[in-house]
């Protein structure tokens, strides 16, 4: 929960174009919603249009993309300009998956925040998300 302002931080969980592959997602989900987070979890399938609406009618503070297909270069940066356009100017983008060191660095460049490889703690996922809710939640 954010201190400040007395509501639980708002994440939205999402798989990204055709990976069929959403355990690491429920498990992302599942350990954020036990840190005390609300969550949202779209399922599979979702087209950035599709993530960036849901964002705004739920009101997140943070948009989780898995990605393990490959396409991180392209999704990460459509949902980022879909973003602009809608002023979601106050949500973290973030991420994890399969996505190569230099691929992440580039996405970080662009805006996106950290991108998580598989195995990290999920503790340090959540701290993550709390410490920049605390210093970027209007």
């Amino acid at each position: 929960m954010d201190a400040k302002n007395k509501r639980p931080v708002r994440v939205l969980v999402a798989k990204v174009g055709l990976d069929g592959h959403d355990r690491g997602a429920r498990v992302i989900a599942t350990s954020l919603r036990d840190a005390g987070m609300e969550v949202i979890y779209t399922g599979l399938r979702q087209t950035p249009e599709m993530v960036v609406k849901a964002a705004m009618q739920e009101d997140v503070d943070v948009i989780g993309i898995s990605i393990l297909s490959g396409a991180h270069n392209t999704a990460f940066p459509r949902i980022l300009d879909l973003m602009k356009k809608e002023g979601l100017d106050n949500v973290l983008l973030t991420g994890g998956g399969i996505i190569p060191d230099e691929d992440a660095k580039q996405l970080n460049e662009l805006g996106v925040g950290r991108i998580f490889p598989p195995g990290t703690p999920t503790t340090e996922i959540s701290t993550y998300i709390n410490e920049w809710v605390a210093t970027h939640r209007n």
